[in-house]
């Protein structure tokens, strides 16, 4: 099939990390209700027992499973395969976010988040594309974010692991081209999905100083889950290699595209007060 045909989802299905909440499971919810068959994968057994109940019907399954776990990976996705013969794409939806500076981070802090966004992605990726490309068509999407785009102050951890699901999602789909498996990454902006509130902070800031930054952040965000759900069911049915989601997601794209050395410059002001992780409270 051509990889510019769009999939037709009923009765194949797709596989969803980070899917206890959130837009892994407003994802969820809109491809089920097209008719596919979803196998959910969180951390979160209860999230995914909530989520699942929610769905109705007897062919989505769940799946409790460290994406960093080498071993629990190979493990749950053996499991998937034996619960569902055509496993047609993929939706990475799992990840976190780190807040804190270069003097506040340590290394062992910012691996974790890199073994979260980055290596979590890779290791679902490359477990389950044997059963891909068993399809005739199928479809990878792969979340990154508007700091895959442009890299701020303060989010060294994020960016860092964001830049690094984008490097490895262009160069999964080229070296996948000739296949019947096609790879595209979504780039949201803010979307109220509360993963910043959620999210963890260096040891070394003062948890109110902390939530101060994250609120900060969080207030930026406009997007609805439901209606960036939407793109991201839209971007992966119709196989598309860049969906942008937001309009702050368009205007650094070009941003950081036309000078790719000074878009910190627009972009500080803003979010002065989302990186500031070293003001007292007062």
């Amino acid at each position: 099939m051509s990889k510019t045909r769009p999939l037709d989802v009923r009765g194949r299905t797709t596989v969803i990390t980070g899917a206890a909440a959130g837009m892994g499971a407003e994802v969820a919810r809109q491809l089920a209700a097209r008719g596919a068959r979803i196998a959910l994968l969180d951390r979160d057994a209860a999230g995914l027992a909530g989520l699942t109940a929610s769905l109705g019907g007897t062919s989505h399954t769940t799946h409790v499973v460290d994406l960093t776990d080498d071993d629990a990976v190979a493990a749950v996705v053996a499991e998937v395969e034996a619960s569902h013969p055509h496993v047609q794409s993929l939706v990475t939806c799992a990840g976190s976010s780190m807040l804190g500076g270069i003097d506040q981070l340590t290394m062992a802090e910012m691996r974790w988040l890199m073994d979260v966004n980055l290596w979590g992605t890779v290791n679902v990726t490359q477990a389950l594309l044997p059963a891909l490309r068993r399809e005739p068509a199928a479809h990878i999407t792969h979340l990154v974010s508007i700091y895959g785009l442009a890299a701020p102050a303060g989010r060294i951890p994020y960016a860092m692991s964001k830049f690094a699901v984008r490097g490895f999602t262009e160069a999964l789909r080229h070296e996948l081209e000739r296949s019947t498996v096609s790879v595209g990454a979504v780039y949201p902006a803010g979307v109220k999905t509360g993963i910043i509130l959620r999210g963890r902070f260096a040891a070394a800031i003062d948890p109110a100083i902390a939530e101060r930054a994250a609120a900060a952040q969080a207030a930026m965000y406009h997007t609805e889950p439901a209606d960036a759900a939407a793109r991201i069911v839209a971007a992966t049915i119709h196989r598309r290699p860049r969906t942008m989601i937001g309009r702050e997601a368009r205007l650094v794209d070009v941003l950081a595209r036309v000078t790719p050395t000074h878009y910190w410059a627009p972009m500080r002001r803003p979010l002065r007060d989302a990186i500031d992780t070293t003001t007292p409270i007062r």
